[in-house]
């Protein structure tokens, strides 16, 4: 088992006013935003940062919302991120929006919530604007003017914001898993839950004010905010703004940021074209392997080779990436080696919304490629139900990151938090000896076969992905016409990759050739599968 011993010393904290006001206090001068205005980069101090939070809050307690819901939604931003702050650290409960639901869930949302008030930003005029409910809408354009009102009361004697009492163990984030009626749930998170999951990460991942990092997923996403606006500030570290998911490569050269967090879907792509970019080299492939030969060969002696080896890769990502927290679903760990050799490292780990979110990780001393690491300091972990032969079980986890529960839902609650505590996450998965935890997949997908067999249709959709001729796929379990189930895939091509093979752009080429094409793919996967995989 893993020394649990080995960890980083970290100040603790109950709330995120008491992180942003230590963080503050300690960084006062420091940068805590670096935002582009017009082309132009300008910084925004951690002091600034915290005089920001106080004004707006106290402005909205001003508004009567003191104690009450208020919703925040639209793309990531220095506003975005001070809403969520001020929110929870001087007025009440923050229920973060998807800005990609549509207009009837997002309405779905805010209802079932009961937010009284909802902050958007300049894409969501319109959509905000139709929404009927008794609510108050609050443009993020409006900022300069609310920000000199609130400190204008502030400086006339108004402490609403000292005054606010925060409860640690409360309600304070409120986060929708869906906007569909029926199915949306409400995942209750206390700022203790948030707090304790930074603390844990900060004893294993270092973080320091040196860094910089780069928000490019969702900020309403818990893995993004916990991570780069709760994680990165608790560390004294920068924060800057992507411009979307296309400028990622853009924005990385332009704000050189040492810190990222990612989803394998955006390592997949970006690994993708490096490695194709290496292929198109005058024997690019054999120079590759020895450049990673030569500098696992030289870190044995302490030297470092990798900037003169792969130095034009580490540009790619600005030229000061170290670091990348990747989670959300499985990643070939062949893409972690490669990254590993560039340079970069990547810590791979599991969690949920439900577990704030991270329960499961590798770290600063635990480099695992295949396993998702092991549990956080804090944090119980076990297989339930193991299967004999295979050891997958349903993987639960216990600890003070586990949320309060479902919003006016006891009944579902009921069903993933069990007697003892511990939380069942519907994921599939086994321990090794060394207390390495697995994901198999999630109980749900488990594909049955008339013999009895499990199959994990993300094992599969694992090995179809490694072709670069499928964009994206989905195993499912189908009947045949004697009804039995059978394993079936859904691909969608990759048309870039075959134009590059067959020279016919994505109208040129016909069904038929398409479906040669991947009955080949499909071959391929199939020679490394058991029979009843196939």
């Amino acid at each position: 088992m893993e020394k649990r011993s080995m960890v980083y010393d970290v100040r603790p904290i109950s709330t995120l006013r008491e992180l942003i006001e230590t963080s503050a206090l300690d960084h006062a001068s420091r940068t805590a935003f670096v935002l582009k205005k017009q082309k132009q980069l300008t910084e925004v101090t951690y002091a600034a940062f915290l005089s920001d939070i106080k004004a707006l809050s106290t402005i909205l307690n001003a508004k009567g919302f003191e104690g009450k819901k208020i919703a925040v939604i639209g793309k990531n931003s220095y506003e975005w991120a001070l809403t969520y702050l001020a929110v929870t650290s001087g007025v009440g409960v923050i229920v973060p929006v998807d800005k990609d639901l549509k207009k009837p869930e997002i309405e779905n949302v805010l209802s079932l919530s009961g937010s009284c008030a909802v902050i958007y930003s300049d894409e969501l005029e319109k959509t905000i604007a139709e929404i009927e409910l008794p609510l108050e809408k609050i443009a993020m354009r409006n900022f300069p003017a609310l920000l000199a009102e609130g400190r204008e009361k502030r400086e006339s004697g108004n402490r609403s914001y000292e005054k606010h009492k925060i409860d640690p163990f409360a309600l304070g984030i409120l986060l929708y898993t869906s906007g569909t009626t029926g199915v949306a749930k409400g995942v209750m998170l206390s700022q203790f839950n948030i707090c304790s999951n930074i603390v844990a990460v900060a004893k294993k991942v270092l973080i320091t004010p040196e860094d910089r990092t780069l928000s490019v997923l969702p900020l309403h996403h818990t893995y993004e905010s916990t991570i780069i606006l709760f994680f990165a500030p608790y560390c004294g570290a920068k924060v800057t703004f992507c411009d979307g998911f296309k400028y990622v490569l853009k924005n990385m050269k332009e704000f050189n940021p040492s810190v990222f967090v990612s989803v394998p879907l955006i390592l997949e792509t970006v690994h993708k074209r490096i490695m194709k970019a290496i292929h198109a080299k005058p024997h690019g492939e054999q120079l590759f392997k020895v450049g990673k030969v030569l500098c696992k060969a030289g870190s044995y002696v302490g030297l470092d080779l990798k900037k003169k080896f792969f130095g034009e890769i580490q540009e790619t990502f600005g030229g000061s990436m170290r670091l990348i927290l990747c989670g959300a679903a499985p990643i070939n760990p062949q893409i972690l080696k490669d990254f590993d050799a560039f340079g970069i490292q990547i810590v791979f780990g599991y969690g949920l919304t439900e577990c704030a979110p991270l329960a499961i990780i590798n770290h600063d001393r635990l480099h695992g490629a295949e396993s998702v690491g092991v549990p956080l300091p804090g944090v119980e972990a076990k297989i339930i139900d193991p299967d004999p032969a295979t050891g997958i079980g349903e993987i639960c986890v216990k600890g003070p990151m586990v949320m309060l529960g479902y919003y006016n839902n006891p009944e579902e609650t009921a069903k993933v938090i069990d007697k003892d505590g511990f939380f069942h996450t519907g994921d599939l998965g086994y321990v090794d000896k060394k207390g390495r935890y697995y994901i198999s997949g999630r109980s749900k997908n488990v594909i049955v076969t008339a013999n009895g067999k499990n199959i994990y249709p993300e094992e599969l959709e694992y090995h179809l992905g490694e072709s670069d001729l499928v964009g994206e796929c989905l195993v499912v379990g189908d009947e045949n016409s004697k009804g039995e189930t059978i394993v079936s895939a859904r691909i969608f091509p990759d048309f870039e990759e075959i134009h590059e093979k067959t020279g016919k752009t994505k109208d040129e080429i016909s069904d038929d050739e398409l479906k040669s094409i991947f009955k080949n793919v499909v071959k391929a996967v199939n020679e490394k599968l058991t029979s009843y995989k196939k």
